[in-house]
């Protein structure tokens, strides 16, 4: 990588904070630059990513450059050879420290984290063989019929298929929360959290168009981008309402007690899917700089909200129907604690899963919850639990 591509990315690790994280700075930063072609773009943003990837095995001593052109070097050698790396040296120097008291870290899992991310894809209902054939450089996975790992190197967005919205980018493992989640066309589902919609176009999908889905987060430019995706990808059964839940509210009568807000609708629902704010350990491989922000405190404090958060979505099922809770993270105060407060407070919410053909079983999974690990399906880590509520 020539030093130019450095520079650029030395500049961009000197703008990151725990504020502005890594893929916020490259943003800011090429449109400063708005005269860097997509290769450089790519090259600087590899190189950015490389540095927090192998940030831990790097010189503090050394200028920003010599220590980029190192984690280039690192990063370079792992992706030709994994055993380049000692398993000791991996788990040592990949992840914080605290991580191991907050969830068990194998070496297998440490060295998923340091390879390259996967690019992951999800066709429209039984249309993957279709869009394979129309992108090329697509494999298919045996764990959701609608995925293809894409192998190529073209922009996605300027291909056809994009603008006629036949996929959406997104990673395997929130695809597999969302038929986890199973929704029949004609039933009603609220997404919590929906963000930029992912999981809100998914289950959209899922339910052939018929019914409805509610998709309400606290930033209006993230249901803004919803709407401009839905309109893309011709989904029209859905309703987007902002709302800030979790947040406790002082009584300005007695300072000494608080409460939850209201919640954004009256509508009891088949399904809600409750995509929690989390630590996203899961997504360390895709954003390795956030491997050195989080704190255990901070994981402390989420597990906190999402237990609010749960009791809260929680009142709007109907009996017979299903809440689904979902976090990119395998910590866990943020997995089995919050599962296992929820169900022992609950006795009218059963823990139920669907099975889902092809996934391993895994251990550390209790009854009616999984761990989706990153070395098991080459994905972000997921954890996702589901309850039915008992009809009375």
């Amino acid at each position: 990588m020539n030093q130019r591509t450095i520079s650029h990315a030395a500049q961009i690790v000197s703008n990151t904070t725990a504020d502005v994280p890594a893929d916020m700075a490259l943003k800011r930063y090429f449109v400063e630059k708005h005269f860097l072609n997509a290769t450089e773009r790519r090259d600087i943003s590899h190189a950015v990513f490389a540095y927090y990837r192998w940030f831990g095995w790097l010189d503090s001593k050394k200028s920003r450059p010599s220590q980029i052109e190192k984690a280039i070097e690192l990063n370079t050698g792992y992706i030709n050879d994994k055993k380049s790396v000692k398993e000791q040296a991996i788990t040592a120097l990949s992840v914080p420290a605290w991580l191991k008291d907050e969830m068990p870290v194998t070496p297998e899992f440490v060295r998923q984290l340091q390879a390259e991310p996967t690019l992951w894809l999800r066709a429209r209902p039984n249309k993957a063989s279709d869009l394979k054939a129309a992108l090329g450089d697509c494999a298919q996975t045996p764990f959701s019929q609608d995925a293809l790992q894409y192998l190529g190197t073209r922009d996605l967005f300027l291909s056809p298929s994009f603008k006629n919205g036949d996929f959406q980018i997104q990673d395997l493992s929130s695809q597999l929360v969302s038929v986890i989640a199973s929704p029949k066309p004609g039933e009603t589902w609220w997404d919590v959290c929906s963000g930029e919609g992912g999981k809100t176009l998914h289950l959209a999908d899922l339910l052939q168009n018929k019914g409805v889905v509610w998709a309400t987060d606290r930033s209006l430019r993230r249901l803004e981008v919803l709407k401009t995706r839905t309109k893309r990808a011709k989904i029209f059964n859905y309703r987007t309402k902002p709302w800030e839940g979790g947040v406790l509210i002082k009584d300005p009568k007695n300072p000494e007690v608080s409460h939850l807000g209201k919640l954004p609708f009256k509508t009891l629902c088949d399904g809600i899917l409750l995509d929690a704010p989390c630590s996203g350990v899961g997504t360390w491989r895709r954003n390795p700089h956030a491997r050195w922000t989080l704190t255990q405190n901070d994981i402390k404090e989420l597990s906190e909200i999402q237990k609010r958060l749960l009791k809260q979505v929680s009142s709007l099922v109907k009996p017979g129907g299903l809440l689904v809770y979902a976090v990119c993270t395998l910590t866990t105060k943020e997995t089995t604690e919050v599962f296992e407060h929820f169900t022992a407070e609950n006795p009218d919410f059963v823990p139920e899963l669907k099975t889902v053909d092809s996934l391993p079983s895994d251990p550390l999974s209790k009854p009616g919850s999984l761990f989706l690990w990153p070395q098991t399906l080459n994905a972000n880590g997921m954890y996702v639990a589901t309850w039915r509520r008992q009809k009375k």
